[in-house]
């Protein structure tokens, strides 16, 4: 069975930084690619960003500049660095991965990891 596991979370002040983690483990063929969405209170979960396993990356908009999401394909985990941190940036943060598998491709999600910041 396939699982995401997150890390990092936790509250900061404005200005600062954090560095989330996601692990993937199980019987895994291959990850492509893994992504981290967050979702703010009363609001849709949205994009933060996405790498694949050549390391091409996509960022949303608000975090461009601040935020770089990295891999680590060895060990089936994806980062994400987050500078310059803004209250705006509070949200429950998710990984998500499309894991191929011994059976079949699926898409995956990790339980969310808080990040709080604060004025």
């Amino acid at each position: 069975q396939v699982q995401l596991v997150e890390s990092g979370g936790g509250l900061v002040q404005a200005g600062g930084s954090l560095r989330l983690s996601c692990a993937a483990s199980g019987r895994i063929r291959r990850i492509n690619p893994m992504g981290w969405y967050r979702q703010a209170p009363g609001k849709q979960r949205e994009l933060v960003a996405v790498i694949t396993s050549g390391g091409n990356t996509n960022y949303a908009d608000s975090v461009k500049g601040r935020f770089t999401i990295s891999r680590d394909n060895a060990k089936n985990t994806a980062y994400l660095q987050m500078n310059s941190l803004k209250p705006e940036d509070t949200a429950v943060y998710y990984c998500n991965a499309y894991i191929t598998t011994m059976i079949s491709p699926d898409d995956y999600w990790g339980q969310g990891t808080q990040v709080t910041v604060s004025s």
